[in-house]
């Protein structure tokens, strides 16, 4: 007698059997790290294709240097030791500018967004602050301060100051107020509703903050020393601009940006670490 068959044509004994044994999903092979690897492709692709635009006569090699001539230039000023001490003092600049900013902002973020008519009071200012251009204030600064290293932590620190403060303000909005209720009618104080509820809502802003107000910092120094400086990468671009050596400049301008690429892994890979703590979007 023939063995019995279900609806879907298989016999019992066959779909046990594939229900034992499940065939997997059909998906495409992952690439491991795949955004380094896609981004390093992405990189060489251009970098063949500007080498490419510069042999073939289609962009002049005075105006965009080539990457041939920028890895010479690098090869040459690295060796030489010339590069390093403009290197050192940028990434000095940018460390304790930043970190100024770090220890300010997220403090007063803090506090703005807790006492709402703190906020108001001070919300004017911030929004002043942060549509002016710094580069406007950089004459004011160097009143202040001079033209030594005072100010460019100055203008490193105000670039970033308030992209940390708004976006700590925006983490303290977002707390759940269901979640606050339930901490206070648990008979929590005030201090413990903030510790246990609105700063670990907080903390994703916080970071998501913490990575732009980087390359905000970043510009900061490249600004300031542009302006007022006789060391730096800044001065180097400015340097070199004014020879007319395009090499060192794009050279320059590939430091600054290789930085800014490290820097925004870095505090990625820290962001989605704190994304599990995002609200949810209701």
């Amino acid at each position: 007698m023939a063995a019995q068959t279900t609806t879907s044509g298989l016999a019992p004994s066959e779909q046990q059997a594939k229900r034992r044994h499940p065939q997997p999903p059909r998906m495409r092979r992952s690439i491991k790290n795949e955004p380094l690897v896609f981004g390093i492709i992405g990189f060489v692709v251009v970098l063949i294709a500007w080498e490419a635009a510069i042999d073939l006569g289609m962009a002049r090699a005075s105006l965009l240097s080539s990457p041939t001539r920028i890895w010479s230039a690098a090869v040459t000023d690295f060796g030489n030791g010339a590069l390093w001490p403009h290197i050192a003092t940028s990434l000095l600049e940018w460390t304790v500018g930043f970190a100024l900013a770090i220890v300010v902002g997220i403090p007063l973020g803090l506090i703005l967004g807790t006492f709402r008519r703190i906020g108001m009071i001070v919300d004017p200012l911030l929004s002043a602050l942060y549509a002016t251009p710094t580069v406007a204030l950089v004459p004011l600064i160097i009143l202040l301060f001079g033209i030594g290293i005072g100010a460019k932590f100055a203008v490193v620190f105000l670039e970033a100051l308030v992209t940390l403060t708004v976006s700590t303000i925006t983490g303290v909005k977002s707390a759940d107020p269901r979640h606050l209720e339930t901490a206070r009618s648990f008979g929590a104080s005030r201090w413990l509703a903030f510790t246990s509820v609105t700063l670990p809502s907080s903390v994703p802003f916080i970071v998501t903050g913490l990575r732009i107000g980087a390359g905000r910092a970043l510009v900061g120094v490249i600004v300031a020393e542009f302006i007022a400086a006789n060391v730096g990468i800044g001065f180097y671009i400015s340097l070199n601009g004014n020879l007319l050596n395009a090499s060192r400049v794009m050279l320059g301008v590939l430091l600054v940006g290789a930085f800014g690429v490290f820097v925004g892994i870095v505090i990625g890979r820290i962001q989605r670490y704190f994304d599990r703590w995002r609200p949810a979007i209701r």
